[in-house]
């Protein structure tokens, strides 16, 4: 079949959810297990990784420099490595760094493959696209899920090696859709300035609730568990 940005966005979207779905699930038992972190830690392991996202839009500034595709997939990769690396700094600023490294990347591809999929997708097919990409997302983190069970419980691997796989399988099949799928057409020219609609006021703020109720509810646990 003929290759087009919707698949290109779907095989991007499975990647960067694989990544990330092991990650996330290993972290607090990694930390705790391996790191020794209490609750205040993890409260600065997470307040750092949003940070990235907080500063997400910076991305216009690097689009003055590359297009969106070549990003997207630098993005990837870079999370890609952070999740590759993780597991050999079980220290508290080698996990600060590691987190933040994975968090740019997975910060700045979620910013820039919105903006792809609102260029590459008409607009009639956008909610059946939608639908798709989640289903690709559950599926990836099922894989993930599943790939945990079968590394750390019947190959005996530890959680560095947990890490290490994934990443570098992540990142081989970033490489892998880089040689796979040509350059595509950029349909709009992007505005490479900050627009906030006052309009929108709502959406920003249930946005940033968002973001902190989780963050919280995660410390907030870790810190009952370790006590």
């Amino acid at each position: 079949m003929k290759n087009n940005p919707q698949k290109l966005l779907l095989w991007m979207t499975f990647i960067m959810s694989l990544a990330f779905a092991v990650w996330q699930v290993l972290l607090n038992n990694f930390v705790i297990e391996r790191a020794q972190f209490t609750g205040a830690e993890i409260g600065i392991l997470q307040s750092l990784r949003e940070v990235p996202g907080f500063l997400a839009f910076t991305a216009i500034f690097v689009l003055l420099l590359i297009k969106e595709q070549a990003f997207a997939l630098l993005s990837l990769a870079l999370l890609c490595i952070g999740v590759a690396v993780t597991g050999f700094f079980p220290q508290v600023l080698g996990l600060y760094i590691t987190t933040v490294l994975m968090s740019i990347g997975f910060h700045y591809f979620e910013t820039i493959n919105q903006s792809l999929t609102l260029q590459w997708v008409e607009k009639k097919n956008t909610a059946e696209f939608l639908g798709k990409a989640l289903a690709w997302r559950s599926a990836a983190a099922l894989i993930g899920y599943g790939s945990i069970w079968l590394v750390m419980s019947w190959l005996k691997l530890d959680y560095q090696w947990m890490y290490a796989i994934i990443g570098t399988l992540g990142l081989i099949m970033v490489i892998t859709i880089r040689l796979y799928f040509p350059t595509f057409e950029q349909g709009e020219v992007q505005h490479k300035k900050i627009i906030l609609r006052k309009r929108y006021w709502l959406y920003y703020m249930l946005t940033f609730f968002s973001g902190a109720r989780r963050q919280i509810f995660m410390v907030i646990i870790c810190g009952l568990y370790d006590g």
